[in-house]
C-alpha cells in the first residue's frame, strides 16, 4: 500500500516537473505569463476608475448677482469642478456638449437672487452630458451635493438630512472595488487558456497518444495537466494582489492564507473548465476559438462590473455555472471585508462542485476522445 503510494507521488512529481517545462520552455510564453499580470494590474488599475476626479463645466450666469457668483465659487473651489467656459446664453451650449469640451452645464436664471431673498427656491439648471450615462449620474450628483452644502453654509437647512457612511470602502474609490475582483479575472483567463492548451499542442505534436499508452492512470495525467495551470494561476493572483497592496495602497483586511485557499479552489475549477474545452478541440486554433467564445460571456457574468442582482433571472440562474462569479464574491469580501473562510463557505462549495464535475469530464472525454 505503501509502494503503491510513493508511486502515484512519485509520477505525479514527474508529470508535473515534465507539464511545467513543457510550458515554461517557450521564453516568450514565459515572458507573457510574467508580465500579462504586471501590465493588465497597472492598465486596470488607472483606467479602470469611475471616480471622477476631474469635470469640466460651463456655467451660463444670468443672474451676474453676488448669490450665483458665490454658487460657483462654490462649485470651482469643490476641486472637482473645472470652468472651462462661461457662455453668454443657453443656445451656446449645445455645440459645447456636442465636441465634448464640457461634461455638463451650470444654468442660473435670471432670478436667482431676487426668488432666495424672498426665501423662495431658486431652480438651478444642470445639463449633463447623457452618452455616458454612469458619468453623468456622478457628475450631476458630485453637483447636488455641492448645492446642498452652499444652501446649509446660508442658514437654509432642510428639514431631513441624510448621513451616510459606507463600510469597507469610506472613499467610495472604484480602484479598491475593481481590482479585488481583477485578482480573480486575470488569473481566470490565463487558466483556462493555458489548461485549454496543454492537451490540443500535445495532440498536434503527437505525444499525447504516446502518453496515454504509459503506466500513468488517466488520475494521475489528469492531476499532472491540472498543476500547471493552477501554480501559473496562484503566481499571478499573488502579482496582481501585490500591485493592488503595494502599489495602489488597496487595503487588505483579510488573512492571506484564505485568500490563497480561495484562489487555489478558484484555479482548479477554471483548470477544469480548460481541460474540458482542451479534451474536445483537435488543435489549438479550436481552443483559442473556444475560449474566445465562453470567456468573455464569463466574465460579464461574474459581477465584476455589474451586480448579479442587477441581471435577469434567467441570467443570474445561469452565473450558477461560472466559478468567476463565485471567485469575485469571495475575493473581494475576504480582502475588503476581511471575511473568513467559514464567511465565504458558500462560494467555496460552489467551485469546489464546478471543478468536481468539470475535471472528471475532462478526463473521460479526453480518454474517449483519443482511445
Amino acid at each position: 500500500m505503501m509502494g503503491a503510494a510513493r508511486l502515484f507521488f512519485r509520477n505525479l512529481r514527474v508529470l508535473c516537473r515534465k507539464e511545467l517545462i513543457a510550458t515554461l520552455r517557450d521564453p516568450r510564453l514565459k515572458a507573457l505569463l510574467l508580465l500579462a499580470p504586471l501590465l493588465q494590474g497597472f492598465l486596470f488599475g488607472y483606467a479602470a476608475n469611475y471616480n471622477l476626479d476631474r469635470v469640466p463645466y460651463a456655467a451660463v450666469d444670468l443672474s451676474g448677482s453676488a448669490a450665483s457668483r458665490d454658487f460657483l465659487a462654490r462649485l470651482d473651489g469643490a476641486g472637482t469642478f473645472l470652468r472651462v467656459a462661461s457662455p453668454a446664453n443657453v443656445s451656446e451650449i449645445a455645440p459645447l456638449i456636442d465636441a465634448e469640451d464640457i461634461l455638463l452645464a451650470v444654468v442660473i436664471p435670471p432670478d436667482f437672487e431676487r426668488q432666495l431673498a424672498r426665501g423662495g427656491v431658486a431652480d438651478v439648471q444642470v445639463l449633463a452630458d447623457g452618452r455616458n450615462s454612469a458619468i453623468a449620474g456622478l457628475a450631476t450628483g458630485y453637483a447636488a451635493t455641492i448645492a446642498a452644502a452652499w444652501n446649509e453654509a446660508r442658514g437654509a437647512r432642510p428639514a431631513v438630512t441624510v448621513e451616510t457612511r459606507t463600510w469597507y470602502n469610506p472613499n467610495q474609490t472604484t480602484r479598491w472595488n475593481f481590482l479585488a475582483g481583477l485578482i480573480a479575472m486575470i488569473s481566470f483567463v490565463q487558466v483556462v487558456s493555458i489548461a485549454g492548451l496543454s492537451i490540443a499542442k500535445e495532440r498536434e505534436e503527437g505525444t499525447f497518444d504516446q502518453l496515454l499508452v504509459t503506466p500513468l492512470s488517466w488520475v494521475e495525467i489528469l492531476i499532472g495537466k491540472a498543476m500547471a495551470p493552477i501554480l501559473i494561476g496562484l503566481w499571478q493572483s499573488m502579482v496582481l494582489f501585490s500591485i493592488a497592496f503595494f502599489w495602489f495602497g488597496v487595503p487588505f483586511a483579510g488573512s492571506i492564507l484564505s485568500i490563497l485557499l480561495t484562489i487555489f479552489v478558484f484555479a482548479l475549477s477554471s483548470t477544469g473548465i480548460g481541460l474540458s474545452i482542451s479534451s474536445i478541440s483537435r488543435n489549438m486554433q479550436q481552443v483559442l476559438v473556444y475560449c474566445f467564445v465562453i470567456l468573455m460571456p464569463m466574465v460579464m457574468l461574474s459581477g465584476i462590473a455589474t451586480p448579479v442582482h442587477n441581471m435577469p433571472d434567467a441570467l443570474q440562474a445561469l452565473t450558477f455555472l461560472d466559478p468567476m462569479r463565485f471567485a469575485v464574491d469571495a475575493i473581494r469580501r475576504i480582502y475588503l471585508e476581511g471575511a473568513g473562510l467559514f464567511d465565504v463557505a458558500q462560494d467555496l462549495f460552489a467551485m469546489l462542485a464546478i471543478a468536481a464535475a468539470t475535471l472528471p469530464l475532462a478526463g473521460w472525454l479526453f480518454r474517449h476522445k483519443t482511445v
